[in-house]
């Protein structure tokens, strides 16, 4: 079976771009409760962080880059992850109280591209 485009079904690698609205003054305390505990949980629990860190076009937008090796193990690894008491317990609460909302969009990718975006990204990521 050939996957459509927009399809739930594509067993191909996906990333995940999320973008975050903080609340006003909340972006440096976010970045480090993600860099310091989220990004290390989120690998924990076999989800590849490939980039996060501040949007450029302003001080209340952040961004964090997922990669997975197909849209059902994004799935899979995601409930595992935000069923645990490790994130329940751990950073959930510190980071939900700092955002407004947040946006996902998930896209094919491929390992070239998950690499390529690394690069590009992990600049502001440190």
């Amino acid at each position: 079976m050939t996957d459509q485009p927009g399809s739930r079904m594509t067993s191909e690698p996906v990333i995940e771009i999320r973008t975050y609205l903080l609340k006003p003054g909340e972006r440096a305390a976010y970045h480090r409760i993600l860099r310091d505990e989220g990004a290390p949980l989120l690998e924990q629990f076999g989800i590849e962080v490939v980039a996060h860190g501040p949007s450029l076009l302003d001080d209340d937008h952040y961004f964090l880059v997922r990669a997975y090796p197909s849209l059902a193990a994004r799935d899979a690894a995601e409930a595992r992850f935000y069923g645990s008491a490790a994130w329940r317990d751990g950073p959930r609460t510190a980071v939900l109280s700092r955002l407004i909302s947040y946006h996902e969009i998930v896209l094919p990718a491929t390992p070239q591209s998950i690499s390529a975006l690394r690069a590009v990204l992990a600049g502001p990521a440190g």
